[in-house]
């Protein structure tokens, strides 16, 4: 009987039993593949993406870390020493001849800031001046080379002047105090 059957096998489906033992052998090695090297492929990636972003994050934190370091030591650079007050409120003044510009009665003095080694340096008066001028006046000032800038300009009422406005002004700069890098406490 055991022959019958084996003959019987044979016959019609015996050219595939080759075929089909290698089928299964192939999805034998597919599954071990697929177990084995596949999903331990699949997390060390996963591990190594998670790995990669956070390095990309602190390296973009760096960047813009250096980036700081540098647009400050720019602005550092800029700003003027506290001995060069005086001369620029001088040079501030002779701007001001040179637009036709009055500042009879300006003054200076310095402010401490929260960043050591640095003060704010502030110019106040009146000014007085033809629209034209006193326009010219203040745009030489906000573009000039110096960080310099206007904090506050008010309008002085006078009804006795036709032609000529009066404004009370504050010009503003930031000193360095020492040679020294900013810190903040």
């Amino acid at each position: 009987m055991k022959r019958y059957v084996v003959e019987q096998l044979r016959q019609p489906y015996g050219q595939l039993l080759p075929q089909a033992a290698v089928v299964l052998i192939l999805l034998l090695v597919l599954w071990a593949v697929k177990s084995l090297g596949v999903e331990a492929a699949e997390q060390s990636r996963s591990s190594l993406t998670a790995e990669w972003a956070r390095v990309r994050k602190e390296h973009q934190h760096h960047q813009a870390a250096l980036r700081a370091k540098q647009d400050l030591a720019q602005v550092w650079a800029a700003l003027p020493e506290e001995r060069d007050f005086a001369p620029l409120a001088l040079g501030i003044t002779e701007e001001a001849k040179r637009n036709h510009v009055t500042l009879p009665a300006l003054s200076y003095k310095t402010e401490s800031t929260p960043v050591l080694h640095t003060s704010k340096g502030l110019l106040q008066g009146t000014m007085s001046g033809r629209y034209e001028d006193l326009r010219r006046f203040l745009y030489d000032i906000e573009t000039a080379d110096e960080l310099v800038y206007i904090e506050d300009v008010d309008l002085v009422l006078s009804a006795s002047q036709q032609d000529n406005l009066t404004f009370n002004v504050k010009i503003v700069t930031y000193l360095r105090s020492d040679p020294q890098k900013p810190t903040v406490p």
